[in-house]
């Protein structure tokens, strides 16, 4: 797990009266403190904790943002228990990083954490620099603003133009229907072409015509499921890799696609709005394939780069800008390099985070 950039910090800890089983993963402070979210899942451990800390390394670098790279992860499973025994294991991990928040680590919300959680990490923390994704009531920029959806429909937008895909007439499946997926859905069913697919943990709404958006989103926000809309087939959630569709978005679990998936794969084009939805060498089989890959940590930087507008204690119309520029033009220059040296985009966007990150860094073998 170690190498010339890290991780720089784990730090483990455990409250036995609330039964709180924490653990931060500090990658980087090269750049600045250590910013990523909190995960709270059942199987959340060390290995994956790692592995996002240092996506979000090289996320923050490819962003330009003054922020390292770091992850957390609570061990629990919030559908076995109430909201108040939520808060209380929220605050205990808290007050367990009061050291090293927010000088080293700006914590923000993952999988099962939002504004919520967030008011309390920073009110038990005592500092409201502490995380960002806050609610508004306390000057933040709730992640339920949409920033990555709209991060990633950005990303895919300049993207498409190198896979040399029409948008207004490309077809389109969407894994996962949270707030990634949802709000990726939104704009593109605003700009672009047909959205055929959309899956979540019940399965897929499949319909080569198309899908309403309107009415699977209101479908999924009163019924909790997609394939409670009825104008469609329905798939068990991994058939959504077998969609015939030109570009798939993925926006939910990681480690999606493995190696031995990708002859299935009918895709021109994948955007990552997942973290880690598959490995470097099932990344790899895809280049070699003719699939573009838009790399996690480029197309779904929005999050992040909202959460420095907070941060810094910017404005709601100053996030939308900054997601929309930063992304496109970070975009257009990975493309541009993937092109030039015939290397997949990973390899570009990584080669252009490490010589950020190694420029400023003290511990790094140069």
């Amino acid at each position: 797990m170690f190498d010339e950039f890290g991780p720089e910090k784990i730090i483990e800890t455990y409250n036995p009266k609330v039964g709180m089983r924490g653990l931060l993963v500090i990658d980087s402070l090269a750049l600045g403190p250590g910013k990523g979210g909190i995960r709270m899942t059942p199987t959340v451990d060390k290995k994956e904790v790692f592995r996002l800390a240092r996506t979000m390394t090289w996320k923050n670098a490819l962003a330009d943002l003054p922020f390292g790279g770091a992850k957390s992860g609570i061990m629990a499973d919030p559908k076995s228990f109430d909201l108040k025994k939520k808060k209380q294991i929220i605050e205990a991990f808290s007050e367990a990083l009061k050291i090293i928040c927010p000088k080293e680590y700006v914590a923000a919300p993952d999988i099962n954490t939002g504004e919520k959680e967030m008011e309390w990490f920073a009110k038990k923390n005592g500092s409201m620099k502490s995380c960002t994704g806050k609610p508004k009531k306390l000057n933040g920029l709730p992640h339920e603003l949409g920033s990555t959806g709209f991060g990633v429909y950005n990303s895919l937008l300049i993207a498409a133009k190198y896979a040399k895909l029409n948008i207004q007439k490309s077809s389109i499946a969407i894994e996962g229907f949270g707030n990634v997926g949802w709000y990726t859905a939104k704009y593109l069913n605003q700009n672009c072409g047909k959205i055929v697919a959309i899956s979540d943990s019940s399965g897929v709404i499949y319909n080569k015509k198309g899908l309403n958006f309107e009415k699977v989103a209101e479908i999924k926000k009163t019924q909790g499921k997609v394939i409670a809309y009825k104008n469609g087939t329905i798939l068990p959630s991994n058939n959504i890799l077998d969609i015939d569709a030109d570009i798939l978005v993925t926006a939910a679990i990681p480690d999606l696609i493995k190696e031995g998936d990708v002859d299935r794969l009918k895709f021109k084009m994948i955007v990552e709005g997942s973290n880690i939805p598959m490995t470097e060498a099932a990344e790899e089989l895809c280049y070699k394939k003719g699939i573009l890959i838009v790399p996690d940590f480029l197309a779904n930087a929005g999050g992040v780069i909202s959460s420095y507008v907070e941060y810094i204690n910017g404005s709601e119309k100053k996030m939308f800008e900054l997601v929309a520029n930063k992304i496109k033009k970070n975009t257009t220059m990975v493309m541009d390099i993937t092109k030039k040296k015939k290397i997949t985009p990973r390899q570009a966007a990584v080669a252009i985070a490490i010589s950020r990150v190694r420029k400023k860094c003290k511990v790094c073998r140069i």
